[in-house]
């Protein structure tokens, strides 16, 4: 069995078609039901069957990575990497009929991440990136945007909930063009150069853990809110390099 890195990602970019088809046969059926969870977000059938079915599949090709999903316990392995999956980002737009949920599916090598892919199944939407390989978008090469002012760039959200209203009002007054294509749809748009930024202040582990490298291998930058190289501490800002630090001026007022 090849144990390589890249042996991973290819396992990765198959398990996140699997997990859109899934997610589809849920999304197009009245079948589909809906708990609360503690924290009170949603979760579903497909939620569950999707990272189970990931889970295994990892588990049969390589038993010994480590393995973080948002439905099931943590799964502590012994190799250096580490599966963190969301099987669907997006939960609440899933179940309202919106198609712009994901499949997010990371891979980190000790403390890096190393491949990451956003799936989009009812867009028919497959970006992958593996650190030093470039990022792909249904097989074609893409790069972030060259815009160099926030003039006139696209500044996605997630929600407007956690956002002061004085960032939405100097965000206009920049000239930004403010939009809440969010969740993993807003990552992507960065990514291609369809958006300048896209910014959470309210974040896990699993939602934004192929980010980095993403956003990274599509020529951008991703930090943490305080500039960090961070994913994993509860928020985060993606864009093209160019407006990145100018934005974070913005977003960090409040």
């Amino acid at each position: 069995m090849d144990d390589s890195r890249s042996a991973r990602a290819a396992l990765g970019v198959t398990l996140a078609r699997s997990a859109g088809e899934i997610a589809r046969r849920w999304f197009d059926t009245s079948a589909l039901t809906v708990e609360a969870k503690q924290d009170g977000s949603p979760v579903t059938q497909a939620d569950r069957e999707i990272e189970q079915h990931i889970r295994d599949a990892v588990a049969q090709h390589f038993p010994t990575d480590s393995f973080l999903g948002e439905e099931f316990e943590e799964t502590i392995g012994t190799s250096q990497y580490r599966w963190i999956v969301d099987p669907i980002d997006g939960t609440k737009s899933f179940v309202h009929g919106v198609p712009l949920y994901a499949n997010l599916i990371a891979l980190q090598e000790k403390e890096e991440i190393v491949f990451g892919v956003i799936n989009i199944p009812n867009a028919d939407i497959l970006m992958h990136a593996e650190r030093g390989k470039g990022c792909w978008k249904n097989g074609t090469r893409v790069h972030v945007s060259d815009r160099t002012e926030l003039d006139g760039a696209y500044v996605m959200a997630t929600w407007l909930e956690d956002w002061h209203p004085d960032v939405i009002v100097d965000l206009h007054a920049a000239g930004a063009v403010l939009r809440t294509w969010g969740d993993a749809y807003g990552y992507m748009m960065v990514a291609c150069g369809q958006a300048e930024a896209i910014v959470d202040y309210t974040t896990q582990t699993y939602d934004l853990a192929p980010m980095p490298v993403i956003i990274e291998e599509a020529g951008g930058m991703f930090t943490s809110l305080d500039g960090a190289r961070d994913f994993d501490c509860g928020n985060g800002i993606a864009s093209n390099g160019a407006v990145h630090d100018s934005v974070l001026k913005i977003v960090n007022q409040g």
